[in-house]
């Protein structure tokens, strides 16, 4: 597989064209941003565990019918992904009132949602990714009422695969960001699934493993990441 020319940079990922038009190549940074991109730094070798970590996920919720854009692991920061369109939404799953629903509501956290939560942002970095609802994504044409359904409908079911493997390993699975694309047609899962994008907290602790300890100060960043990735292969 060749390696073409960059074609999108963001926080974490850059996206790289590739000699097969419906492949592209994700490259994992080591860069790492909070609060809208307000706060900046670097997690050593994070590229590295999200990139693993995700493929490792992506190949379990593939196994379990859910379709993704994940193709193989190419290098230790490089996967292989179908090139799908994004859709301009990211899907917020939450088991346990944390981060900024515990704020927006007054809820402590670490108390247990009585109904799984599922939120939308509008993907705008701009206007520092607002939250729409269901009337907001028709009006401005985000998604149609079908695809809407089936972001709903796959996140719940990601969410419930996730909280078992995870409690597996001795995590729980609090919180987590989703986003999708199209391919040919198809709804399907995209981006990454790390400590980046989910909550994670040790189950007999009750320790932030995710990236809550590069956002809030806590420290022991690289090794978190790292201890997470171990107790997942």
């Amino acid at each position: 597989m060749e390696k073409f020319e960059m074609i999108y940079e963001g926080k974490a990922k850059k996206v790289y064209r590739t000699d097969d038009e419906k492949k592209y190549i994700v490259e994992y940074k080591d860069d790492a941003t909070a609060f809208n991109g307000l706060k900046k730094g670097s997690i050593r070798d994070k590229g590295v565990i999200n990139n693993k970590m995700s493929g490792l996920l992506f190949k379990l919720l593939e196994e379990a019918g859910i379709p993704t854009h994940f193709e193989t692991i190419l290098s230790d920061r490089e996967m292989l992904v179908k090139a799908v369109k994004i859709l301009p939404l990211e899907v917020i799953v939450r088991n346990v009132a944390a981060g900024s629903l515990s704020k927006r509501l007054g809820l402590e956290e670490g108390v247990i949602m009585k109904e799984t939560v599922l939120e939308f942002s509008y993907k705008n970095d701009e206007l520092g990714d607002p939250m729409v609802n269901d009337y907001h994504i028709f009006a401005m044409e985000f998604a149609s009422k079908e695809q809407l359904n089936i972001l709903k409908e796959y996140a719940l079911r990601i969410n419930e695969i996730l909280k078992e493997f995870f409690l597996a390993k001795n995590l729980k699975l609090i919180d987590f960001k989703l986003e999708f694309g199209l391919f040919e047609g198809q709804v399907i899962l995209a981006d990454e699934i790390s400590p980046d994008t989910c909550r994670l907290w040790d189950v007999e602790t009750n320790k932030k493993m995710d990236k809550d300890r590069f956002r809030r100060d806590l420290g022991d960043v690289e090794e978190t990441y790292q201890e997470v990735l171990r107790r997942l292969e």
